[in-house]
């Protein structure tokens, strides 16, 4: 896809991957429309991309709700005419697969798998008539083997990656001009671990569990360890532009991942796990 004076929608786009990508795509042309549920660091970060000479607007919204998703769309249509790439990028982690509540699992799926449906849902309608568009969806590592303390997230990144491999098919089947790619990185230096920040209320007193606060504070460490969000944003442009499915940030240890799983399926040993190796490229 050629990016100058196209539309790019991006989920999650006040922080992190999110607003890395957005400042790499507008450094390439793109027009930006950034969703986000939290008001403030979305108006600071509009304020900042347009301080850089970028044209960008912003909603405000919860990906798992798809009248929000809508909206996003809309004001992309109201403001540039068109969309060309949506980006379903915002995401929550929290949840071991051990005692975590029924309500922590709802929020986590919600926003994490709901988010992604929503967005393709609404986008890709638009994308199949016009005949142009390319879709990518955040899945993660943790959607390509288990990991301890990760049960919900895990579980959302599962779907997310086996939704959008699906798609791939689907469009292949479809003859039209739209791609799709599934962004699976290790750690990134985000605000992931600070999740229980856009928590509904009623699920805020979880995060005073001790296995909720071990597992916060891990992720703490292993996200402050990893690569920087703009590393994965230059990637995230490589495969739009050469409609690649797979974005691996952690190639050798997406790679290996899968290989110790194949072997464990086939009678082999259970996958030994090595976090450290989701850290470095």
């Amino acid at each position: 896809m050629e990016l100058r004076g196209k539309t790019a929608v991006i989920t999650g786009g006040a922080s992190g991957i999110g607003l890395a990508t957005a400042r790499q795509l507008a450094s390439s042309g793109m027009n930006l429309v950034l969703g986000d549920i939290e008001s403030e660091p979305l108006f600071a970060a509009i304020e900042s991309l347009r301080g850089d000479g970028a044209k960008v607007i912003g909603v405000v919204g919860d990906v798992s709700q798809e009248a929000d998703v809508l909206a996003l769309r809309d004001a992309a249509l109201a403001e540039f005419g068109a969309a060309h790439l949506i980006f379903n990028n915002a995401g929550v982690g929290a949840g071991p697969a051990i005692g975590t509540p029924k309500k922590v699992w709802d929020w986590v799926l919600g926003v994490n798998v709901d988010g992604v449906v929503n967005g393709m849902n609404t986008f890709l309608p638009l994308f199949l008539e016009q005949n142009e568009g390319h879709v990518v969806n955040t899945g993660s590592l943790a959607g390509l083997g288990g990991v301890p303390g990760m049960g919900a997230y895990c579980a959302s990144k599962f779907a997310v990656v086996g939704m959008s491999e699906s798609l791939f098919h689907e469009l292949v089947f479809s003859g039209k001009n739209v791609g799709v790619s599934v962004l699976c990185p290790g750690f990134v230096k985000t605000r992931i671990h600070e999740s229980h920040r856009n928590m509904p209320n009623d699920l805020v007193s979880y995060n005073e569990n001790p296995a909720a606060k071990a597992v916060a504070d891990f992720a703490s460490a292993a996200v402050n360890a990893g690569i920087d969000a703009s590393e994965v944003a230059i990637a995230v442009e490589t495969a739009v532009r050469n409609n690649s499915f797979w974005i691996l940030t952690h190639e050798h240890a997406a790679i290996r991942t899968t290989e110790q799983r194949a072997a464990w399926m086939a009678g082999g040993p259970p996958p030994g796990i090595n976090l450290d190796k989701a850290t470095q490229p």
